[in-house]
């Protein structure tokens, strides 16, 4: 038999291979037994077998993983940003590092391509709406389209009969029921409205089921209030509406975002919606105090007597001291700001409006 004769860089070769794997079975059996010396961080019974990315707890099995996170509220995600020492840095931890910086990368790509984000915040249509609402006094302003409460707005104009048909919600808290209505003519009373929902008889009957509160009370045991816009979280404040005028009359001279939300409260829980107090009321009250201020000097005062010698009218010392002393008068705006509004110096219009 002829012996078979290997090159000698072949068995060179396959000798620096086994090197190799057998330094790397090494490493893996050292970590191994690195983590097997040290016990469960959960249960504390078995040898360590898994360790978590992000804090670095030791477990044994499934189980002890899952309790890990409930208990201590850890998510399990390595922590991509953490600190790495120069001694730690390692080809893993570049590697790292470079798949981050494309991640974020591509993020802010997506976030240039969104169409939603380019979507302008003013379209056409709400430069219509807005115009012809500020025709009619009321100010309407928009969100951004990305808004459910943008997306549902029905509201429409006609320009011919200059008629808002506007998108509705009806807010009925005491039943826990809100009802949305779509295209509403804004010449139709409060009352007409709400006779499609709380009528004893001309209401729905599915919808009078649902209202049983209200359908039981008289209609002047309800009333209708609309949120104040523009206003604090914790300073809410509403507008009381008349439920014998029309849609355009409860509006005017009102800020409305996007269409109205109106809540329709029965009488017992009327103090639950405090209501916003008029604008002018502290300069009022002043104006009201210096005149009375006035009146009580000039009662007082005495005649005016005319000197034997000179001639001259002398008034009294008393009268002169009790003569209030002349006060600047306040600006408007900052007298009608009530506590708790927030100003928007883009509201140039609505300074003429007048006080509620």
């Amino acid at each position: 038999m002829s012996a078979v004769i290997l090159p000698t860089a072949h068995i060179m070769s396959s000798a620096e291979n086994k090197v190799e794997n057998s330094s790397t079975e090494e490493e893996e059996r050292g970590k191994k037994r690195k983590m097997s010396l040290s016990s469960c961080g959960v249960c504390g019974s078995e040898e360590a077998k898994y360790r978590c990315p992000a804090c670095l707890t030791h477990s044994c099995s499934l189980p002890c993983v899952k309790k890990h996170k409930e208990v201590s509220g850890c998510s399990g995600v390595r922590n991509k940003t953490a600190f790495v020492t120069l001694s730690q840095f390692d080809e893993m931890a570049l590697l790292s590092d470079y798949r981050f910086l494309e991640d974020t990368g591509r993020f802010a790509d997506g976030a240039t391509r969104d169409n939603l984000v380019q979507a302008p915040r003013v379209t056409v249509k709400s430069k219509k709406l807005a115009s012809n609402a500020r025709k009619m006094n009321i100010t309407l302003r928009f969100l951004p389209i990305t808004f459910s409460k943008s997306r549902e707005n029905s509201t429409f104009f006609l320009t011919k009969e200059k008629l808002f048909l506007w998108h509705l919600k009806l807010i009925f808290p005491q039943s826990s029921s809100e009802f949305t209505q779509r295209r509403v003519s804004d010449k139709q009373t409060l009352k007409q409205i709400l006779t499609s929902y709380i009528h004893p008889t001309e209401s729905d009957p599915v919808t009078r089921q649902k209202l049983k509160m209200y359908v039981q009370a008289l209609f002047d045991h309800v009333k209708v209030f609309m949120k104040v816009e523009g206003r604090k979280a914790n300073s809410v404040r509403y507008h009381e509406l008349d439920i014998e005028k029309s849609l355009r009359d409860n509006l005017s001279y009102k800020t409305l975002i996007e269409y109205p939300v109106l809540h329709v409260v029965l009488k017992d829980h009327w103090k639950d919606y405090p209501l916003k107090g008029p604008a002018c009321a502290p300069f009022a009250a002043k104006n009201d105090k210096v005149g009375q201020e006035k009146e009580t000097a000039t009662q007082v005062s005495p005649s005016p007597q005319r000197s034997p010698t000179t001639g001259e009218t002398n008034i009294s010392r008393t009268a002169q001291e009790m003569e209030p002393p002349p006060q600047k008068k306040a600006k408007r705006g900052d007298e009608e700001q009530e506590e708790g509004e927030i100003t928007d110096s883009s509201d140039e219009d609505d300074k003429n409006i007048p006080c509620d």
